[in-house]
């Protein structure tokens, strides 16, 4: 029986949501379907879509939005916010050791081969310094609740996380719709993110940079899933919206071509993957990358956000060892545990998830969006026969974990309002200081006991609301 985060097993309303219950009683029948047509029509003058990929409808969507707010108090929301806080530190730890010394492949805390062959490790990155140690400026943390006091990472994304601009126009939308359900309630802002994410990009410049440090967002273009999202991203900071072709290097400092003539660039946000960030060190067929951008990074002429070769560091094979992270460099118990996971190329973990795959929920280790995975208990007997057939082929590419009972929320769905599935997405911030606005992107899968969440899936968001203190 998966947790209610709104009614308790005897119907009560539980403390954060009775104001909003009130409000909802009081409300006209049609309110939450009016208010949600209204928004479904100005996100799609935005222009806020999404590639689901295999939809016969077209490739871009808009992002199912959910008029009905998820609310944590202020005591919930400190947890994770301290969890999350100690695990990206861990992170960044782990990335700069394993590039530097390699302190913890040396305790035997984690396999040399798990790591040196990682196909997301970047040789090319060892030995390179980087401003303040910092590799992972921005960090998206996937948090799912159990119970009452129950929540779980289950995910790390440190590669170029997304969905920020979703979580900030959700807030503006829901305030936009509903002003007087913030006026009843006090809820924590997060309009500041973009102040903070480019407080935090100015303070890793290089220490070459002389004067205010220019920041520019790298794209890869407009067609590019997520192209709304960099956009929105630089128009909120204010600084510059760049394509590869817009950047060059020369003598190891990279230039923005602008009309004014060249101006050179100290950080770059980019939202390009390794692979394609310079054809000089990576693929040489890219085009969406600048070439000669790996030596200047090197030599310390540009910072790059995140760093290259973050991505072995939220493989999923790299995740179950994140507490051991956590002790081994802060010397801290983990605030937030992991999802206990079993690793497939381990023979006994392996024999048992076999015999269990209905129950369990396997992933590939380089998996994302929801791709490549299967969810037993949802999967037909042919959809699992065939994933044990690609287990036994490659083991190794597996992880399994239990299947969480995810904890929902009211939600408005075709029949009027119904409890859903959701997860959580904070984002970590990491520069001269570590942080995080209260909140993140409330993730919640649309169908009827589904599991999955993310929006590549059809998924849905919903506005994340954490109040200024306990009193509901």
């Amino acid at each position: 029986m998966a947790f209610d985060e709104m009614k308790a097993s005897d119907g009560a309303v539980r403390a954060p949501y009775r104001s909003y219950e009130n409000w909802l009683l009081s409300a006209a029948p049609d309110l939450l379907p009016r208010k949600h047509e209204q928004a479904d029509e100005l996100f799609r003058r935005i222009g806020i879509t999404f590639n689901v990929y295999g939809d016969q409808d077209g490739t871009e969507r808009l992002i199912p939005f959910d008029p009905i707010p998820r609310i944590l108090t202020a005591k919930e929301w400190s947890r994770v916010h301290d969890g999350c806080i100690q695990r990206v530190k861990a992170l960044n730890a782990f990335i700069h050791d394993i590039y530097h010394g390699q302190e913890i492949l040396k305790a035997g805390i984690i396999p040399r081969e798990q790591v040196l062959a990682n196909d997301s490790y970047r040789p090319e990155m060892h030995g390179v310094n980087v401003a303040r140690d910092v590799y992972v400026q921005i960090a998206g943390v996937d948090v799912v609740r159990t119970g009452a006091d129950e929540f779980y990472v289950l995910e790390d994304n440190l590669r170029t996380p997304s969905g920020v601009s979703y979580m900030l126009e959700d807030r503006a939308m829901m305030m936009r719709l509903f002003p007087d359900l913030f006026a009843r309630h006090r809820v924590k802002p997060v309009d500041h993110y973009p102040d903070l994410l480019l407080k935090a990009l100015r303070s890793v410049a290089p220490p070459a940079c002389d004067g205010e440090p220019c920041v520019v967002v790298l794209t890869p273009g407009y067609y590019n899933s997520a192209y709304f999202e960099h956009a929105f991203l630089a128009e909120q900071m204010g600084v510059e919206l760049v394509e590869g072709r817009d950047l060059f290097v020369d003598d190891g400092l990279v230039w923005m071509r602008t009309t004014r003539g060249p101006k050179r660039v100290d950080v770059i946000y980019r939202r390009i993957d390794d692979d394609f960030l310079d054809p000089l060190a990576f693929r040489p067929d890219s085009t969406l990358g600048v070439a000669g951008l790996l030596s200047a990074y090197a030599k310390g002429g540009v910072t790059l956000a995140n760093a290259i070769g973050t991505g072995v560091a939220d493989d999923k094979s790299t995740y179950i060892h994140v507490p051991e992270m956590i002790e081994f460099y802060l010397g801290e118990k983990p605030i937030l545990p992991n999802v206990p996971t079993w690793r497939l190329e381990r023979e006994d973990d392996r024999k048992y998830v076999l015999e269990h795959l209905a129950e369990l929920v396997v992933k590939e280790v380089h998996g994302s969006g929801g791709y490549g995975m299967l969810v037993g208990p949802t999967s037909t007997k042919e959809q699992i026969e065939t994933f044990r057939a690609k287990i036994l082929t490659n083991p190794g590419n597996y992880i399994a974990q239990p299947t969480l009972a995810l904890s929902t929320c009211p939600t408005l769905v075709d029949k009027g309002i119904a409890p859903r599935h959701v997860d959580l997405r904070p984002f970590v911030l990491s520069g001269e200081t570590t942080t995080l606005v209260p909140g993140g992107l409330t993730r919640v899968a649309l169908k009827e006991g589904s599991l999955v969440v993310n929006s590549s899936q059809g998924g849905g968001t919903k506005d994340t609301w954490v109040l200024e203190d306990d009193q509901c």
